[in-house]
């Protein structure tokens, strides 16, 4: 399906979400590295010492590991370790605006050997990678340069910048709160819940807020509306979240476990597509769009695909199978008719 992700929208944006929507998170590396260098790119940077790059690096993590985690339990710091040296420097370099010489130092020495090796991996396909590469390392280990590919500067400087921003740390903050103890096992066993007075996801545990529910899944539709397909730009598109089987449909559904307010019919709209459309059933181009945003989101790591799965395991799914989407959207839609 990650390939199925792609052919949908074959461009460097398609590739910028596999890495960091889809990837494996067992640390939050990827997502600082992220922000990193969409920050670099925006600023028209080509070629950058790789000191350049390891500061905001540095400066994203230690300001998140003041809010959570940012690695699972299962992975165990030692004394040297990149995170262990955060925790130990970050109150001075949140004082100082700025990472300590020796918070610097210890990124530029992780970054190339971890984190920057990994970035363009697949996650779970024999060591493939997305089909476009945003940088390479150059130079020799006492003067690393980062040069930035086309590519980055394609995606840093696209009508969507904003809309892959906000998914970034959506998804950073879905993944570390998935470490924190008490909630992320929450996460990680029940899924997330969706509060819809605030459109806020939380999990359903302790009802903690986790993310928006737009940010958390827009990436997954491509940027785009449920609706009509256009993009939905943050900040110049006034946007809503669509119950893509209507909301007023749920009086049809008694005596049944069918959960209209949840992530799995909730998409990112246009205002005015949303209102249009109103209590119409949805078309099938909108239920083809669904299907295939609720399939990529199956192939991201929890806790979005545990909250899917469960949806279909209550309804009779095995939840593993490639097409269960289709499946039981289909079913959806016949008990309308």
């Amino acid at each position: 399906m990650t390939v199925e992700f792609f052919r949908e929208e074959p461009a460097a944006r398609s590739s910028w979400r596999l890495a960091v929507l889809m990837g494996a998170n067992t640390r939050t590396y990827k997502f600082a590295l992220g922000e990193a260098l969409l920050g670099a790119a925006a600023e028209g940077r080509t070629d950058l010492p790789l000191r350049d790059l390891a500061s905001p690096y540095a400066m994203s993590l230690v300001k998140h590991l003041a809010q959570a985690p940012q690695a699972s339990s299962r992975s165990v710091a030692g004394g040297t370790d990149f995170l262990t040296v955060a925790q130990e420097e970050a109150a001075e370099s949140i004082q100082l605006g700025s990472p300590t010489e020796r918070l610097l130092a210890a990124a530029m020495e992780s970054m190339p050997k971890m984190v920057m090796q990994k970035f363009h991996n697949l996650r779970g396909d024999g060591g493939a990678e997305v089909p476009h590469r945003f940088y390479e390392v150059t130079g020799s280990s006492r003067e690393r340069v980062v040069r930035l590919a086309e590519h980055l500067r394609e995606v840093a400087l696209s009508e969507q910048k904003p809309t892959l921003q906000a998914e970034l740390v959506a998804r950073w903050s879905i993944v570390e709160t998935s470490f924190a103890a008490g909630i992320g096992r929450s996460l990680m066993e029940e899924g997330v819940a969706v509060d819809m007075t605030t459109l806020r996801i939380t999990d359903k545990e302790r009802r903690r807020s986790v993310a928006g529910v737009t940010e958390a899944v827009i990436g997954f539709q491509h940027g785009r509306c449920i609706i009509c397909a256009q993009p939905l730009i943050p900040g110049v598109d006034e946007i809503a979240v669509d119950h893509v089987f209507p909301y007023s449909f749920k009086r049809l559904l008694s005596g049944t476990k069918l959960d209209l307010d949840a992530i799995w019919n909730l998409a990112p709209a246009h205002r005015p597509c949303n209102g249009q459309k109103s209590n119409r059933p949805p078309s099938r181009g909108e239920l083809t769009r669904l299907a295939l945003r609720n399939e990529a989101i199956m192939q991201s790591p929890h806790p979005l695909k545990r909250t899917l799965h469960l949806t279909l395991k209550r309804h009779g799914y095995s939840g593993g199978r490639v097409g269960d989407w289709w499946d039981f959207i289909e079913g959806v839609r016949n008990q309308f008719q």
